[in-house]
C-alpha cells in the first residue's frame, strides 16, 4: 500500500519545476528523448518514444531502456517528498520485464511507498502505449534511494 495516495493526484507546479530542472540535466534522458508527464507529491510520470536508440537486437525496447525510465520515475517520485536543497540517488532496484513492445512509447509511474528522511523507498510501473492507443504493461519495479546534498 502506497504511503502517497495516488488517486488524489494533484499536479503542482513548483514540484513540477524543480523535477524538470533536474530532468533538464541529465544528458542520458535527452538522448532518450524522455519528457515529463504528470508530477505531484510522491508520483510523477514520464514517456520514452520508441527509436533505434532505445531498440535491442530484436527491434524491441531494450531492457536497460526500460530500467533507465523506471529508475528515473521512481526516483523523481522520490525527490518530490525529499527536503529542499537535496537529490535523491539510487542505492538498489529490482525489476520485472513482463512483455516486450516495438513502436509506440513506454510510460512510466513512480510512486513513493515510504518517504523517510535517510531513505526512500518507491516504485515504478511500465506501460507500453501501442500507436493506436492500447496500454499494456511491460514492467515493474521497486527501488531505494537516499538523500543526498545538491551539487549545482
Amino acid at each position: 500500500m502506497s504511503e502517497i495516495n495516488s488517486s488524489e493526484f494533484v499536479e503542482d507546479p513548483v514540484l513540477r519545476d524543480r523535477v524538470q530542472a533536474s530532468l533538464d540535466r541529465q544528458g542520458m534522458m535527452r538522448q532518450l528523448d524522455v519528457r515529463l508527464l504528470r508530477v505531484a507529491r510522491g508520483t510523477v510520470t514520464l514517456a520514452m518514444p520508441y527509436s533505434e536508440r532505445v531498440s535491442q537486437q530484436q527491434g524491441g525496447f531494450h531492457g536497460g531502456a526500460m530500467g533507465a525510465l523506471a529508475d528515473i520515475a521512481g526516483g523523481y517520485a522520490a525527490l518530490t517528498v525529499a527536503p529542499d536543497g537535496m537529490e535523491v540517488t539510487t542505492v538498489e532496484y529490482k525489476i520485472n520485464f513482463l512483455a516486450a513492445f516495438q513502436g509506440g512509447e513506454l510510460q512510466a509511474t513512480g510512486r513513493v511507498i515510504k518517504g523517510g528522511k535517510r531513505i526512500i523507498v518507491s516504485s515504478a510501473e511500465v506501460v507500453h502505449i501501442a500507436p493506436d492507443g492500447k496500454r499494456t504493461d511491460c514492467a515493474v519495479m521497486q527501488q531505494t534511494l537516499v538523500p543526498v546534498a545538491k551539487t549545482y
